[in-house]
């Protein structure tokens, strides 16, 4: 990109980018190329289930023609029972997600309020609305780039924020379950 400068009649310069070249989206990841995110993937999630005694199981999703592979990773939640962490591999991403809680049934601008304050503090994940209304932490990573560390961090992270936020959700979106 190049900044160019015009100057108008008035004497006043107004700069404006210049595209002097292509912009390129990253190109689709080949089968075999796919293969070998599949396969760190799956010893990355193995070696992390041997040191992390929370995770309780880790396994593939069914097959799905909308993308190449997908695994849970089911572990022991302290505040909430049970995490699972969704991994979608695609031609370009990886993608990630869990759910949280179903809809509010009370105190909805409140509930909603209170997931987009969280969402400014989130790093690498955001609140989103899911099938039936229900709520679900979500983000992606390209594959450029896609190392161990960075699936470390991303279970680590969406186990943290569901731990963080579900009991202070369920007391506002489920209020009246919990008065006495």
């Amino acid at each position: 990109m190049e900044f160019c400068c015009s100057t108008f009649t008035s004497g006043v310069h107004r700069y404006h980018l210049s595209l002097t070249r292509e912009l390129l989206v990253s190109d689709l990841f080949d089968d075999g190329s796919l293969a070998i995110f599949e396969r760190q993937i799956d010893e990355w999630l193995a070696k992390l289930k041997s040191v992390n005694e929370t995770i309780l199981a880790i396994d593939h999703g069914d097959p799905d023609p909308l993308y190449r592979a997908r695994w849970y990773i089911r572990m022991k939640g302290e505040t909430k029972d049970y995490i699972t962490v969704w991994l979608t591999l695609g031609q370009r991403t990886l993608r990630y997600e869990t759910y949280v809680l179903p809809a509010p049934e009370e105190n909805i601008a409140e509930f909603n309020e209170n997931l987009l304050r969280r969402n400014d503090k989130l790093i690498g994940a955001h609140f989103s609305v899911g099938l039936e209304d229900a709520v679900y932490l979500r983000g992606e990573l390209s594959l450029i780039g896609l190392v161990e560390s960075e699936v470390d961090r991303v279970v680590g992270s969406l186990y943290a924020y569901v731990e963080q936020c579900f009991r202070p959700l369920l007391a506002i979106g489920f209020a009246s379950r919990f008065a006495n």
